[in-house]
């Protein structure tokens, strides 16, 4: 079973800034995409920003100028860093990889964190 490590979350004041950060496993010779999604309360989960491992990004509208993802592809982690917080940014971060490369072959397949919780005050 993949587990994806996540840490960063916690309680800030708008206006005030996050950092998240995801590990996947170190057996992953190589990952296709990883990046972020978000589930705030009464919403559908939602992209919040994606990397590619050749460094293309997506952000969602919402997030555009304000967080910015970054990736380490030798040790196999993402991080979000969130500046300028609001309160529409509270919900349930989740890291998000596709597309992995073991030893044993390549999986499409896609793997979720545990999620962190992501709380802004006003």
């Amino acid at each position: 079973q993949v587990q994806l490590v996540e840490s960063g979350g916690g309680l800030v004041q708008a206006g005030g800034s996050l950092r998240l950060s995801c590990a996947a496993p170190g057996n992953f010779v190589s990952i296709n995409v990883m990046g972020w999604y978000r589930r705030a309360p009464g919403k559908q989960r939602e992209l919040v920003a994606v990397h590619t491992r050749t460094g293309s990004t997506n952000y969602a509208d919402s997030v555009k100028g304000r967080f910015t993802i970054s990736r380490d592809n030798a040790k196999n982690t993402v991080n979000l860093q969130m500046n300028s917080l609001n309160p529409a940014d509270t919900a349930v971060y989740y890291c998000y990889v596709a597309g992995t490369e073991t030893p044993l072959g390549f999986s499409p397949d896609a793997y979720w964190g545990q999620g962190t919780q992501v709380t802004v005050s006003s």
